[in-house]
């Protein structure tokens, strides 16, 4: 038995990091050589193999083989949220926090994190993070106005603060304590739904103003970040219908702004057709005109196109498009 399964027996793991695997095998060595070379040392790596299919999951073991503080788990593909409730279930720590395989962390991210939530007696320490997009990195401050649970969860609706696991240490019994847990039909905004629920309750929050994690948003090109579809909109839609049962009517305008959102971004993005899209451009464009369906299809086709080239970078020829269809109107 290893010095860190007896740490491990004894309940000193002081922090988990989970991280769900799937489709990363070319970023995740990046993401776990930051993790083992943090100067905090009680922690443990928990590496949650959705049924990847290359070589993510090989790898994983490769690390367990090197470090005695990684543990791995191989399971059918479920998801990315049945893989952070899997790591939680297994998880071991007073706290826990999550990374994702294509991102990297600073070195003093749990030695800072931990010791501010140990001074603090904090059940939630939040930290400000690196937005790594095409060789530029940005600065993102998440500083809550006041640092109460009722600001921060208002802040996180109206995505005025960042929903993400990763920039967060959580005591790990809250979970238990106010039965929160991930639920498998929300494939986006499950991050976003586990804060929220926590930050339902009266919790005790701490903030450091320094940015440790970094988060690629570009590189991995499986992210469900980088999917407009109907099944991630239908889950975004699913987390606001949740939340709009379980918080009371102060949160409306809050919850309205994210449905609102929501819809005009997969608008934007030209996720919807036909008479569905028609639908969704009367409520997120106050000024449609009705029209017969027919034509409603032939204009909102050209109007997705135009999105769409406009979105993917071809600004000039996307504005070109938007004109052709007002003199067609």
């Amino acid at each position: 038995m290893t010095d860190f399964e007896r740490m491990g027996e004894k309940n000193e793991v002081k922090c988990s990091v989970i991280v769900p695997v799937y489709k990363a095998e070319s970023l995740i060595r990046r993401c776990l050589d930051s993790l083992l070379s943090q100067t905090f040392r009680e922690f443990e790596v928990l590496l949650v193999d959705d049924g990847s299919p290359d070589n993510s999951g090989t790898i994983c073991d490769e690390y367990v083989r090197k470090d005695s503080r990684v543990r791995v788990f191989h399971k059918q593909n479920g998801g990315v949220s049945s893989a952070r409730q899997f790591g939680l279930d297994n998880a071991r720590g007073e706290y826990v926090i999550h990374a994702d395989p294509d991102d990297w962390t600073d070195v003093g991210m749990l030695t800072d994190l931990y010791g501010k939530a140990k001074a603090e007696d904090a059940d939630m320490v939040m930290c400000d993070f690196y937005t790594e997009k095409h060789r530029k990195t940005i600065y993102n401050s998440c500083r809550p106005a006041i640092l109460t649970s009722d600001c921060v969860l208002k802040l996180m609706l109206m995505q005025k603060l960042h929903g993400g696991l990763w920039n967060k240490l959580v005591r790990r019994s809250l979970f238990k304590k106010y039965d929160v847990s991930f639920p498998v039909e929300i494939i986006c905004w499950e991050d976003l739904y586990v804060n929220c629920e926590l930050l339902r309750h009266d919790i005790k929050l701490s903030y450091i103003p320094k940015a440790y994690y970094h988060y690629d948003c570009h590189s991995n090109k499986n992210s469900i970040t980088h999917k407009r579809n109907m099944p991630r909109l239908r889950s975004q839609l699913l987390f606001c219908d949740h939340f709009s049962k379980v918080l009371d009517e102060s949160y409306t305008e809050y919850l309205d702004y994210a449905k609102r959102t929501t819809k005009e971004l997969a608008f934007r993005m030209g996720v919807i057709r036909g008479e569905e899209f028609v639908n969704l451009y009367r409520e997120v464009n106050p000024y449609y005109r009705k029209r017969p369906l027919l034509y409603q299809i032939f204009f909102s086709e050209r109007l997705t196109a135009g999105m769409r080239i406009a979105n993917s970078g071809h600004y000039r020829l996307g504005r070109f498009l938007f004109k052709m269809i007002k003199i067609f109107k």
